[in-house]
Formats: C-alpha cells, sequence, structure tokens
C-alpha cells in the first residue's frame, strides 16, 4: 500500500510536467547561456588571445551571416561547420546579438 501511495504521489508530481509546452517562438536560451559553448575557442567574452578570431565586438550581422553559412557548409570545413549545425537560426541569432554587444 506504501508504495502504491508513493507511485501515485510520483505520478500526480510529474504529470504536469507532460502538458508544459513552451510558447511559440521562446528562445529558451539566452545568447549569454550560449555563448559558453564559445568562450574555449574564441576567449572569454569572444575576445580571443590565440589564433581564432575575435567574434567580441564584430556585427550582429557579420556574426549571424558567418555562423549561418558555417552551417550550410558554404565555408571551408573548419569545427565551426560541425558546431554551427548545433544551432538552431534563431539560436545563432541570439549568439550574434550577444557578442556584437560586447
Amino acid at each position: 500500500m506504501k508504495i502504491l501511495k508513493l507511485f501515485l504521489g510520483a505520478v500526480v508530481l510529474f504529470s504536469g510536467t507532460l502538458f508544459f509546452t513552451p510558447p511559440a517562438g521562446a528562445n529558451m536560451a539566452s545568447g549569454a547561456v550560449l555563448a559558453n559553448t564559445c568562450y574555449s575557442c574564441h576567449g572569454t567574452d569572444g575576445k580571443s588571445v590565440g589564433d581564432m578570431p575575435t567574434i567580441s565586438g564584430k556585427s550582429q550581422k557579420f556574426i549571424a551571416d558567418k555562423m549561418k553559412s558555417f552551417k550550410a557548409g558554404k565555408l571551408d570545413p573548419t569545427v565551426m561547420n560541425r558546431i554551427a549545425k548545433g544551432f538552431t537560426d534563431s539560436e545563432i541569432d541570439a549568439l550574434a546579438k550577444h557578442f556584437s554587444g560586447k
């Protein structure tokens, strides 16, 4: 009986998550959160100290166009082709906005 109560309690507790749907067009991750994936190559806040290009301070359009070109395979293959494919266009736009404001 105790196990049944625990099971039913768990079902009630977690059933609400089944019906959660984010609003259309909702950005579930901000540019600041997504940017954490860029720092290991492009430096803290996109200011590179090595061979990788600095992306901080570039125009929003420049960054978005480059990322979308990498995603589409239009630029020479680098690791960026594979990385860019992991982002949606709206996430790329959020990243571009984030780094252009630095």
